[in-house]
């Protein structure tokens, strides 16, 4: 029987949790959210997060049904939201093929199996980590706790729900008349800063306040620093000073950005994961044993020898490329999972390039394949970065992580085959040189595109690389200076307020976060941003289908 805490409806068993209705409100979902995000990560060359907008859509959903339970609606969101980071791994890295090669032939059943097979690495690693980054380091993953807050408040109701929904009409009306009517401005630039290749100013945006809030100024301040580092430093700095030009200036800060992101990623799995190995992997070769393990997982060594083997038959990768794709998905998980848990961001075509380069270098790979490599990386990473955050909201409402890892089956699958689907549509109805144009710009394909190359400055990386090692051994949050040196100023000018006034609040008035009314309303903003934000992209993908 379900039980009464605090006027919410919570589940007691996996069944009331993982249902049929919900499944298939999921997977409708699913297919219209991986549809739109397909064509809004070409066209705009962003994705908003979609876990506010389908928590809100299955709680709706599935109180018109009736009899529901809060654990029910979380399963459900869960599986609607899996595809949405599978086409925008698709959409962030496999356009720079023809942006380099209009005359690329490459097949679907090949798009088929980079596609699947990015999925099913990113359900063996969301599998096997989840319990280390949400319940071990309890990372703050700010949208899965928006998400619950969300969840809770409104089946409440009350007061609390009067605060929530009026910061989510709020939001939601202020990013209406800012990107859909354009009145108001996106962004107030710093015209002094724009000569030397920065993008100083601010981003007008409810929802990266609100992150920049609910992650809190720890964080926030350490992002920071590391914006001033890469504008200030690197950028301003180092032109002021005459130490170098604006290319090489900006081709420090990205490699340095990079630098510090990958190491991050070896201190997680050296500090954090491998101490840990026999709880997190020894489910894959242990009977009896679940360990950390969400599911039974002795299937994944099996799975993974058979995905190395398709990516070098069907795929025509190297055999080493394919071992090092596979072993790089395992790093670039765990670094997606620590920067999505961290700064609520997820630059899954960066860890894709990431693991593009070592590939690179330790196997004779070609252009082609480079680009499938990435794609692999950045589907994976999309979906633990996204299925992350829904597993903060489970684990804060207590759902069971069982029933939403298969409803992220299910969504993750269904959004594979959507997502190349609709890519392949893209490609035929306007051709190859649509990648890259104005009706596509595809930024992000294009940033791999032009890392295909390798590492623009070494010498910036490999001191990033070991100024993070040893940063994250001593516990310094890493991962998001690293974003901050990487990131435009005005997202981490942005965050910065947030985190500002969440320092602020808790010294002048500590009451007012002490009953949670702080968290309420930035749940609120960034919901009602996430929200339209999602609608306006649905919108705009139905006109460029009509």
């Amino acid at each position: 029987m379900s039980e009464e805490q605090k006027g919410v409806k919570y589940a007691s068993s996996f069944k009331e949790q993982f249902t049929a209705r919900g499944m298939i409100i999921g997977a409708i979902g699913a297919i219209i959210l991986t549809c739109s995000s397909m064509f809004v990560a070409l066209k705009i060359s962003s994705l908003p997060w979609p876990i506010m907008f389908v928590a809100l859509v299955s709680m709706f959903a599935l109180k018109a049904c009736r009899n529901t339970n809060i654990n029910e609606i979380n399963v459900t969101h869960t599986a609607m939201s899996a595809g949405a980071m599978v086409a925008g791994g698709l959409a962030f890295t496999l356009p720079g093929i023809w942006m380099l090669n209009p005359d690329a032939d490459v097949k679907a059943w090949t798009l088929m199996v980079i596609t699947v097979g990015g999925v099913i690495l990113g359900l063996i690693f969301t599998a096997l980590i989840r319990k280390y980054f949400v319940v071990t380091k309890e990372l703050p993953y700010p949208m899965g706790q928006a998400a619950a807050e969300t969840l809770v408040v409104g089946d409440e109701g009350g007061k609390k729900a009067g605060i929530l929904f009026i910061s989510l009409g709020a939001a939601a009306v202020f990013t209406f008349f800012r990107d859909w009517l354009a009145k108001i401005p996106g962004v107030l630039w710093i015209n002094g800063m724009m000569p030397y290749g920065s993008y100083g100013g601010v981003w007008l945006s409810p929802m990266l306040i609100s992150v920049g809030y609910i992650i809190g100024p720890i964080f926030i301040g350490v992002w920071f620093i590391g914006a001033l580092i890469g504008d200030f430093g690197i950028l301003i700095g180092g032109q002021e000073f005459g130490w170098w030009d604006a290319a090489t200036a900006a081709n420090i800060k990205a490699s340095l950005g990079i630098g510090l992101m990958v190491g991050t990623g070896v201190g997680i799995i050296v500090k954090g994961i491998l101490p840990k190995a026999k709880e997190i992997f020894g489910p894959m070769f242990s009977k009896n044993s679940l360990g950390d393990a969400i599911v039974p997982v002795r299937w994944a060594p099996i799975a993974m020898i058979v995905l190395a083997g398709l990516f070098t038959i069907l795929a025509d990768m190297p055999i080493i490329a394919s071992i090092v794709t596979i072993i790089g998905v395992w790093l670039a998980t765990a670094m997606s999972s620590q920067c999505v848990g961290q700064s609520g961001i997820n630059p899954m075509e960066i860890f894709g390039i990431i693991v593009l380069i070592a590939a690179k270098a330790c196997s004779s790979i070609g252009e082609l394949e480079a680009f499938f490599v990435a794609a692999i990386v950045a589907v994976a990473c999309g979906l633990v970065g996204d299925v992350m955050n829904d597993f903060k909201a489970g684990h804060i409402l207590k759902s069971d992580p069982k029933a939403q890892w298969f409803a992220e089956c299910i969504g993750s699958i269904i959004g594979a085959f959507v997502s190349v689907a609709v890519l392949l549509i893209i490609l035929n109805a306007y051709g190859p040189e649509c990648f890259g144009s104005e009706m596509f710009p595809a930024a992000q394909a294009g940033a791999v595109a032009a890392m295909v190359g390798g590492i623009s400055h070494m010498p910036a990386f490999l001191i990033g690389l070991v100024v993070a090692i040893v940063l994250y051994v001593v516990n310094f949050p890493v991962m998001t200076l690293g974003l901050g040196v990487y990131l435009p100023f005005y997202l981490s000018a942005t965050a910065f307020i947030g985190g500002l006034l969440r320092f602020i609040v808790d010294k002048a008035a500590p009451n007012f976060e002490k009953k949670g009314t702080g968290q309420i309303i930035a749940a609120g903003l960034l919901g009602g941003e996430a929200v339209v934000g999602v609608i306006i992209a649905l919108i705009i993908a139905i006109q460029i289908m009509a």
